[in-house]
């Protein structure tokens, strides 16, 4: 099967699919439908077994909880005010035994517990001097690639491919970085979805010797005021539930936790469980 993701449209008379073909992490999702609920949950399924897929994400909507909770899929996360305001469940369905076990979901569950006895009167970081924010574009993608190879031995989008960076910029991808000596030492993205006005704030990564300065808070903080600006007020983040301090920097900008995707992709060196982050930048 090729590893190349893609995004593919199912149209017929009666239902509309628009999926993500991820066969790198063995899954697909599902992230936009209309139509007939049972028809189109039929077409997904037989999609993900024509694909080998281990798991099936679908967004979905409210209104059609119960359709998918009927059809044995379960409720892992929420993103509330996803669909221009209106929440999104992500619901998934595993198709092998192993990718439904895991070993660290209580591990996980302590984590988050101690990080909601985090103090969140954090004072604004200022980093030194010679730290300087920039909003990037096509022009560093090199560089950004270089920084995501060094970082993630595996990581579950091409980031390690510089044209795959530009590509998404092009897509309206929006990217800041810390330079160091005339060097990215550490960057993170807002991937805007601008029909549904959302944005998920992701591909965070910090050079080791870096990370003692509170970069990555500054950067997310500089991409939810770009996000406002472009009347985008629904923000969330997907981390790794092994990951305390992502969680923790997340907590402690005011992101709420909202449920874990169970072995969702492979980054590092394995599959791993990611804990969902939802923010309302109105309130801000």
């Amino acid at each position: 099967m090729n590893q190349t993701a893609s995004t593919i449209v199912l149209e017929e008379c009666n239902y509309f699919l628009e999926i993500y073909l991820d066969p790198f992490n063995k899954r697909i999702r599902v992230d936009d439908y209309r139509g007939n609920t049972k028809l189109l949950i039929e077409r997904s399924e037989e999609l993900a077994a024509k694909q080998k897929a281990e798991k099936l994400i679908v967004k979905v909507r409210s209104e059609n909880f119960l359709d998918f909770l009927e059809r044995g899929f379960q409720p892992e996360a929420i993103v509330d005010r996803y669909f221009l305001g209106s929440d999104a469940h992500f619901f998934s369905k595993f198709y092998t035994a192993e990718r439904k076990q895991n070993d660290h979901w209580v591990t996980e569950d302590g984590m988050i517990h101690s990080i909601y006895q985090l103090d969140t009167s954090v004072q604004k970081a200022y980093p030194p001097k010679e730290y300087e924010l920039k909003k990037v574009d096509e022009n560093c993608a090199v560089e950004l690639a270089a920084l995501y190879r060094q970082v993630f031995q595996i990581y579950p989008t091409p980031l390690h491919d510089s044209e795959y960076i530009k590509k998404t910029i092009k897509d309206g991808t929006v990217y800041y970085a810390f330079f160091h000596q005339g060097k990215i030492v550490s960057a993170a993205s807002a991937e805007v979805h601008s029909f549904y006005k959302n944005a998920e704030l992701t591909d965070c990564a910090t050079l080791t010797e870096h990370r003692k300065y509170g970069l990555m808070k500054i950067i997310l903080q500089e991409l939810e005021v770009e996000l406002k600006r472009k009347g985008i007020f629904c923000a969330y983040s997907i981390a790794r539930s092994l990951s305390f301090g992502m969680n923790a920097v997340l907590f402690q900008l005011g992101y709420s936790y909202r449920g874990r995707l169970m072995n969702n992709c492979y980054i590092y060196d394995k599959l791993e469980n990611m804990n969902m982050w939802v923010k309302n930048l109105a309130n801000c």
